[in-house]
């Protein structure tokens, strides 16, 4: 005779392969937000708020309850934009930009060709050297360093500084494997450019660059947020996190999907969303979903909001941010593990009572994403990033949304949901 299976565990079931089977409508949000119409979710060609669009339209859809006009909370910071030309020649060989070379996140505007001039590493420590560098002419110079000097030469003080600024641009050599691109909120005085070593002709001697740089002092962004209200007690919250900004663009043609990083986060809060939003599973309590811009740029977006919040911090009974979705082959990092054991214990029984992840790995505290500001502020906060795989591409132009194996999607919402429901 068959072993009778109890009540709970048939919900579990249903529950579970609920999840499953929406992963065909995941990978079609993920492939939506990393679409080239998105322009990499960055400033560039305003990425940020058709994204941000995209969103307030699904948000409409599950029937979230705004908590202000159009789910928008509305900011502004500097941004160094890069919307129009990207272009390196090293002896007359076009470089391939994404793959070869990238343009620095703080570089300058510039457009211009000039002799390789290695940089002699001495000046940074010797002043004999250093004396030989100020007597250079590097007016139609491009100066040639190594990554692990770079931070060096911008320290540099007067009158050295005023003569880098002589050269003509900067190419910093970058060991690799790949390139990864960055975003800044500042904007170097000259243009630099970042080469792969194995794209680095041993011989180089004349190099032609190109690149337009703008750095927006006030651009307008916004985070978009939702809620689900709670049946009994509406003024206390759990808040689901994650960022749905990117890196953009670099020139007109080399954008940045950021399948990986993070519309599989962004996918996963929707997910979310639309599973809170049904009435059968509307908690006690509320539950807010906040997707927010400028992380990429230095959490910014998170940081605004806990200065200008839309309800108390002190409402929030957890906040549960989420990056990085995608893989999960050899479990999930925890941070803020160690800050809150009495949470983290509770996870992890939840995760071997139902077999979810292989392992649940703990972080302390960590300034890596949207959680951080939270934290600080006194909110009890995890951040979740999936582990393992080999398929995504960090801050690379290959992050699209085909190579993602969402090996754990469907554990990791299970996991969630159980957590919430024990708090």
């Amino acid at each position: 005779m068959a072993p009778r299976l109890s009540l709970s565990f048939l919900l579990f079931l249903f529950s579970f392969s609920g999840f499953a089977q929406d992963l065909n409508r995941v990978r079609q949000t993920i492939a939506d937000l990393a679409a080239p119409a998105m322009h990499g979710r960055g400033y560039a060609f305003k990425g940020d708020s058709i994204a941000a669009s995209y969103l307030q339209q699904q948000y409409a859809a599950i029937g979230l309850k705004p908590l202000s006009h159009n789910y928008r909370q509305e900011f502004s910071f500097p941004i160094n934009i890069l919307d129009n030309h990207l272009k390196l020649e090293i002896n007359d060989k076009e470089l391939t930009p994404g793959i070869d070379f990238i343009a620095h996140g703080a570089t300058g505007p510039g457009k211009g060709e000039g002799k390789a001039y290695e940089l002699d590493t001495l000046l940074l420590q010797d002043v004999d050297a250093a004396q030989q560098f100020l007597t250079n002419n590097l007016k139609n110079k491009v100066l040639v360093v190594y990554q692990r000097h770079f931070k060096e030469l911008l320290a540099l003080p007067e009158p050295l500084h005023s003569q880098l600024l002589r050269a003509r641009a900067v190419i910093v050599r970058q060991p690799g494997p790949k390139l990864m691109a960055t975003v800044r909120t500042e904007q170097l005085p000259f243009p630099v450019l970042e080469v792969l070593e194995k794209a680095w002709p041993k011989n180089a001697k004349e190099i032609e660059f190109h690149v337009d740089a703008r750095l927006e002092t006030d651009y307008k962004s916004q985070n978009v947020i939702g809620f689900v209200p709670g049946r009994i007690k509406p003024d206390s919250f759990v808040v689901v996190t994650a960022h749905y900004d990117h890196l953009g663009h670099q020139g007109k043609d080399l954008f940045f999907p950021g399948a990986h990083d993070n519309a599989s986060g962004t996918a996963m809060l929707l997910e979310l969303a639309r599973w809170y939003a049904q009435p059968q599973n509307t908690p006690d309590y509320s539950i807010a979903f906040m997707a927010f811009a400028g992380e990429e740029a230095g959490l910014l977006g998170s940081k605004y909001y806990t200065e200008n919040p839309l309800f108390p911090l002190g409402n929030i009974k957890f906040l549960l941010n989420l990056d990085l979705m995608s893989t999960g082959e050899e479990g999930m990092m925890v941070v803020n593990a160690t800050v809150f054991p009495k949470q983290f214990s509770l996870l992890q029984q939840l995760n071997k009572q139902h077999s979810y992840l292989t392992v649940l790995k703990s972080r302390g505290k960590a300034a890596n994403s949207d959680h951080y500001y939270f934290s600080e502020k006194g909110v009890p906060a995890f951040f979740f990033y999936t582990l393992g795989g080999t398929t995504t591409e960090y801050h690379h132009p290959k992050d699209t949304a085909d190579t993602l194996p969402l090996t754990k999607f469907k554990e990791v919402m299970a996991l969630i949901t159980a957590f919430v429901k024990a708090l």
